[in-house]
């Protein structure tokens, strides 16, 4: 109860996305209550940044499986994420509800803004990811190879190749070795989780294909989506496109409408599942398919992290798996940005004013420093006003 209190707590007042996401945790954890060190907590941090999934719901999760065992990792996860999925359904419910609300002005201004937070998440990254000759070159064949494939398989082809340049080409220093702290779970317990992660991702799809449901290809694809972000939340945003939109489940426009809304709202990035769960058509919609889709695409995201702990310290000091990580991560960069052309820009952006709006929104949030909520809100507004 304690975990699912302070989490709670958290998931309503924690904006500004991972980065802030991880300096509300250490201020919590490390600096008021004490649950564990800052040793401790930056190698858990390195952690999540290291393996695929949402970073900061990954550390939430290993802080209450530390805290409480099996029920504070739940806890937790449940504490951070339901006040944004709930939000997010309403929003949801409402836009399907009100047929008239998918073609208002504020549904045109968060499309318009979620050019700007996208554009500045692929400034962010590659400033990180990419710091060189290199890295650079492999986020722009990355790019190029999603813009000629533009399907999951084109996405997923890019992080492969991404994986095999850096494995081979990269050249990187190793990480200093830290003293790693017990979380309770034992090498067998996460060789079970992390073979339950590689099998779920490997037969989903299999068993998608030979029953030819639409529920279960749906949350096959939102399990891949949520097993194959790296970098961080903004990469779901092209996994889940080409499921949900180009299977005709979600409007484009309201995919990008909910999109811009989910950076109004504390919490993960990642509850933008729920939404879409509750808009689109087919056996999953509303409530249940808000919540069951927000289940599905955190589940991969808890299996790494929870299964990775007992090894991470013989892990992160393989020079193979720091340099393949690395290109991968080089590799989102790409996908991302070939995002931010389509299909972002190319439904958003129709009119100078439109790409106006998106400029001013990018140095609000880049030089202006200013919460990405409260742009957001901006942008609804001046979407509002110019339709009228």
């Amino acid at each position: 109860m304690e975990v699912l209190l302070v989490f709670l707590k958290l998931g309503l007042t924690s904006f500004g996305g991972p980065v802030a996401h991880i300096g509300y945790f250490r201020t919590e954890f490390v600096e008021r209550r004490a649950w564990l060190d800052d040793k401790s907590y930056s190698d858990l941090v390195a952690l999540c940044q290291f393996l695929p999934g949402p970073a900061s719901s990954q550390v939430g999760m290993a802080l209450g499986l530390g805290r409480a065992g099996w029920p504070g990792a739940l806890g937790a996860w449940l504490g951070f994420t339901l006040p944004s999925a709930v939000f997010l359904i309403v929003f949801a419910l409402g836009v399907t509800q009100w047929a008239g609300l998918a073609q208002s002005g504020v549904i045109h201004g968060l499309k318009v803004v979620a050019v700007a937070v996208v554009a500045q998440a692929v400034w962010g990254m590659s400033v990180t990811l990419c710091p060189d000759r290199s890295r650079a070159c492999i986020a722009i064949i990355a790019a190029l190879l999603v813009l000629a494939v533009p399907t999951t398989l084109g996405q997923v082809s890019a992080i492969v190749v991404g994986a095999i340049a850096g494995r081979w080409f990269l050249q990187l220093g190793s990480f200093p070795s830290a003293e790693h702290r017990s979380y309770g779970v034992s090498k067998r317990v996460g060789a079970l989780l992390l073979l339950v992660f590689g099998l779920l991702l490997l037969l989903l799809p299999v068993l998608a294909a030979i029953v030819r449901q639409p529920t279960v290809s749906i949350i096959s694809s939102f399990y891949q989506a949520g097993a194959l972000v790296f970098g961080g939340g903004h990469v779901v945003l092209p996994l889940l496109q080409t499921t949900v939109v180009s299977d005709g489940l979600v409007t484009n426009d309201a995919f990008l409408a909910g999109y811009g809304a989910a950076q109004a709202v504390p919490g993960p990035l990642f509850t933008f599942a729920a939404y879409l769960g509750a808009v689109m058509t087919g056996p999953l919609k509303g409530w249940w398919g808000g919540l069951a889709l927000l289940v599905v695409i955190f589940v991969p995201a808890f299996l790494m992290v929870a299964g990775a702990l007992p090894f991470w310290e013989t892990l992160r000091q393989r020079p193979g798996v720091q340099r393949s990580m690395a290109g991968i991560n080089a590799a989102v960069v790409g996908v991302l940005a070939a995002a931010l052309y389509d299909p972002v820009w190319t439904s958003a952006i129709h009119s100078r004013a439109d790409f106006g709006l998106a400029l001013a929104a990018f140095g609000l949030l880049v030089y202006g420093r200013l919460s990405p909520a409260l742009v957001v809100v901006l942008a609804a507004g001046v979407g509002w006003m110019l339709m009228h």
